[in-house]
């Protein structure tokens, strides 16, 4: 429209992300915003709403850009489900090291800022973690675990995830961090391996035995 300033949604979208994503809800002010998506306040409003409906769709952004890398991962390597995990961490890692993104995780990082979080934000970050377990968990399904021993092994996997992100915000070195994930990789198949001896047909004793 004739005397409107034009702008890119999506990417103003990518530059908001950024900020909750390197400073927190919290301290991601609206100055900040502003300067990073090159809009004033008005204009902030005007597109995407106040700040707790902002911070909303750059949820939503940054689960749909790396939601969608671990989903590929873990659906890779169906009947495997440790190189599925296995996959799944080289995903995170990368994310971590990539030096064109800030350093750990936006849902790590607003998952340990809850309390500062309003109400509609903090459902949306459980409801988050909760799909990532999810997904994790279908890619253990086709394994020889009892169905207990997956869930309780798709919340380990979550919560080595986002404890990688923490570290990697502590300054972690990517040795150390990889280190944590080969050590839980092991875990999944050590646990796996298990399940899989505890469930020798042999080894079943008939009824009246």
């Amino acid at each position: 429209m004739s005397g409107r300033k034009q702008f890119d949604i999506s990417a103003a979208l990518d530059q908001a992300m950024r900020v909750f994503w390197q400073r927190g809800y919290p301290d991601a002010s609206l100055d900040a915003l502003g300067s990073a998506t090159g809009l004033g306040r008005g204009s902030l409003y005007g597109a995407f709403g106040n700040k707790e409906t902002l911070f909303g769709k750059c949820l939503d952004r940054y689960a749909s850009i790396y939601g969608a890398q671990y989903e590929q991962a873990l659906a890779a390597h169906p009947g495997d489900p440790v190189r599925a995990v296995e996959a799944f961490f080289d995903v995170v890692l990368r994310r971590i090291a990539d030096p064109s993104v800030p350093v750990g995780c936006l849902i790590a990082q607003s998952a340990a800022q809850l309390l500062t979080l309003k109400e509609e934000n903090g459902r949306q970050v459980r409801g988050l973690l909760a799909v990532q377990r999810q997904r994790v968990r279908a890619a253990l399904a086709d394994s020889p675990a009892d169905s207990r021993t997956l869930d309780e092994l798709a919340t380990f996997v979550v919560a080595i995830n986002q404890s990688l992100a923490v570290l990697s915000r502590a300054g972690t070195p990517d040795a150390e961090l990889r280190s944590v994930a080969r050590l839980a990789c092991t875990t999944v198949a050590d646990t796996i391996a298990r399940a899989a001896s505890e469930d020798v047909p042999g080894d079943r004793r008939q009824p009246g035995h």
